[in-house]
């Protein structure tokens, strides 16, 4: 195999350069200077036109697509053609290089954060995304174009992945600063749950996807979910809850003031949480993640010693 994995100077593309170099070629591009130099490594962007001519020209048989705006900048309009015609321009150069598999890391988040979610999300369920909240807008997006592509191009096999919320023990990004903070932001009358998975059962995953090419829609998540609550109780924290129009208020401030990274559009994403079932991840895949979604935050808070003793 000769596998490109796009992103993979991130997070979770270090993680599958370590797992995958021993057991095939690997290639990698990112936006950043190389961190490693344990495999070949090329910085660019997927946005780039020279991009199908350089996967022709390497005879790739595997893509791991993991480039994606986690967080979103001061450019909207950036985000976007990162991260919807980024992906796009890797599809066109997939099916133009005769590439025989691709794998792409989607979100829990492509299903949205609504009040009538259903209380598993299995992977038949719709997606619905949220315009105002571009990551969750972006992966809705881009699963539609990869549908799109499923019916126009079958000879490119798929593997979709919809991970919940990844943690390990250095995980530090948006959703963990909301765990670092002295007292955990609850909303009146919502559990706001969670659910977890392992960064290294993500890396994991995707490794025996790409070894056995295989194929289909998962959802990524540990057994069982966590409420806010019980997120407060595991790190023995105290609760601030407050009710959902002040919190919308004190947010809008503080994101006008510049004092809050989070928006009042980050409310539903605080208090709709779409909560992952794992069934076709453990019957269909063939893969039982390593850690519960409890045992995955108790792992991470210990290693980051974010417990109140």
């Amino acid at each position: 195999m000769k596998v490109l994995i796009t992103g993979s100077q991130g997070y979770i593309g270090q993680k599958l350069v370590k797992a995958l170099v021993p057991h095939s070629h690997v290639t990698g591009i990112d936006i950043v200077d190389a961190t490693s130099e344990n495999y070949d490594y090329h910085k660019m962007d997927i946005r780039d036109p020279a991009l199908s001519e350089f996967m022709q020209q390497q005879k790739f048989t595997h893509v791991v697509h993991l480039a994606s705006i986690l967080q979103p900048s001061d450019d909207p309009r950036r985000d976007y053609d990162i991260d919807v015609n980024g992906t796009l321009n890797v599809l066109g150069a997939c099916v133009k290089a005769n590439v025989n598999h691709l794998t792409v890391t989607s979100s829990g988040a492509a299903y949205g954060y609504h009040a009538d979610n259903p209380d598993w999300l299995s992977e038949t369920d719709a997606l619905r995304g949220n315009p105002h909240f571009a990551y969750s807008h972006h992966k809705r997006l881009i699963e539609n174009m990869l549908a799109d592509c499923r019916t126009n191009n079958p000879d490119l096999q798929q593997l979709i992945l919809r991970p919940g919320t990844v943690l390990g023990a250095n995980t530090n990004n948006l959703i963990t600063n909301l765990f670092r903070k002295k007292r955990i932001l609850a909303i009146r009358g919502s559990r706001s749950p969670f659910v977890f998975i392992l960064d290294e059962d993500v890396a994991e995953i995707i490794l025996q996807g790409v070894q056995h090419s295989k194929v289909g829609i998962y959802n990524l998540a540990g057994d069982g979910a966590l409420s806010i609550q019980d997120i407060a109780a595991v790190m023995n924290k105290p609760l601030l809850t407050l009710p959902a129009g002040l919190l919308q208020s004190l947010l809008w401030i503080g994101n006008k003031l510049g004092i809050s990274s989070y928006g009042p559009e980050q409310l539903d994403f605080l208090r709709y949480r779409p909560v992952l079932s794992n069934k076709a991840l453990k019957e269909q895949f063939g893969f039982v993640p390593s850690k519960t979604s409890k045992q995955v935050f108790e792992f991470f808070v210990k290693s980051q010693g974010l417990i109140n003793e």
